[in-house]
């Protein structure tokens, strides 16, 4: 799938489409994903179908992915309307939330409370245990987008990917300390709009377009 470096003006601005994988058999049964796997729901099919429609016409010219399964899931079915190239990149995988990962979140709470109550607190050192914590996912998504720039500048990039790198990504962006008292930054299911150049990201707009959730079988 993944082909030979192309080589072109690494002064151009990159532009980056952020979109969060379609909804998983795990996501509706509010299970707690992290680097496991859940095939998309019905739901989540149509909501990819739909979205490759919805996204047409605004000039991206490759894919760029999580491995994880449920995102190859969602980019392939994006793609049957879009048609564009596709490229894996195993740092856009969602945070590894180590031992919690499979469980529900009332289940965790019911079970970790108070630890899961000093974890929220402590901001971008929050960490799971046998997990990783949001400083990493940021440094791991920080390093694959602007891989991606240096390798295709100037270009127009849909990077399908998971709801835990985007916030870190757009956090970051923000000048979050992404603590629970600040106010809610993204919405679900939207389209987030980066830029690059150089070693630099930017943040364009984040909620650029509301995506389907309805979208036709």
């Amino acid at each position: 799938m993944n082909s030979k470096p192309e080589t072109r003006n690494p002064k151009l601005k990159t532009r980056f489409g952020l979109i969060r994988h379609g909804q998983t058999l795990w996501n509706a049964e509010k299970r707690i994903q992290g680097q496991a796997n859940s095939p998309l729901s019905e739901q989540g099919r149509r909501m990819a179908r739909a979205w490759g429609k919805q996204l047409a016409g605004m000039g991206w010219q490759r894919i760029l992915m999580s491995d994880l399964g449920r995102v190859q899931e969602t980019g392939q079915l994006v793609n049957a309307t879009l048609r564009l190239p596709m490229y894996n990149d195993s740092r856009l995988r969602e945070q590894d939330w180590g031992q919690w990962s499979g469980w529900t979140f009332p289940e965790l709470f019911a079970r970790r409370r108070q630890e899961v109550r000093q974890q929220e607190e402590s901001g971008w050192a929050f960490r799971p245990p046998g997990g990783e914590s949001r400083v990493e996912v940021l440094a791991r998504g920080r390093e694959a987008l602007l891989a991606a720039h240096h390798r295709w500048p100037g270009e127009n990039i849909l990077v399908v990917c998971h709801e835990g790198i985007i916030k870190c990504l757009l956090y970051s962006l923000s000048k979050r300390k992404f603590l629970p008292s600040e106010p809610k930054l993204i919405k679900g299911y939207q389209l987030h709009l980066l830029r690059a150049k150089g070693d630099q990201l930017l943040l364009e707009q984040a909620n650029a377009l509301a995506l389907r959730t309805d979208g036709p079988s």
